[in-house]
């Protein structure tokens, strides 16, 4: 199939595409005569894996660092991406520990807005 055509099976754009190839992410693919992309099954199974892992909070250079275990999740999405426990959990973890500094941030600065526009009224209750 064409691009156009894969792009709309994995649910995103042809320029999406372009970008995973360029990243790394997805193999470049085959081309017709003229020149055109062709992409199979297993390609768009692979750009859903990459769209599930990016709609998930992981980055494109997260992925890149194990873009040659990404098969590994197409075959089995509860395999870690190099087949050894845990392996890919450093990536979560890191991705975790940037995302937990991120909201500590945003929360101090939520916090000292919050008192400098006038106090407690401006606070947003906790439940």
């Amino acid at each position: 199939m064409r691009i156009g055509e894969a792009a709309a099976a994995a649910g995103t754009t042809p320029r999406a595409l372009r970008l995973y190839e360029a990243r790394g992410l997805l193999r470049p693919a085959p081309r017709t005569p003229s020149g055109q992309r062709e992409y199979g099954p297993a390609d768009v199974a692979r750009v859903r894996v990459i769209r599930n892992l990016l709609a998930l909070g992981l980055t494109l250079e997260d992925l890149r660092r194990r873009a040659h275990r990404l098969d590994l999740l197409v075959q089995d999405p509860a395999t870690s991406c190099d087949g050894r426990p845990g392996e890919f959990h450093g990536v979560v973890a890191d991705r975790l520990a940037t995302l937990d500094a991120e909201i500590a941030r945003l929360t101090h600065l939520r916090e000292s807005l919050a008192a400098a526009a006038g106090g407690p009224e401006h606070e947003r209750k906790r439940e």
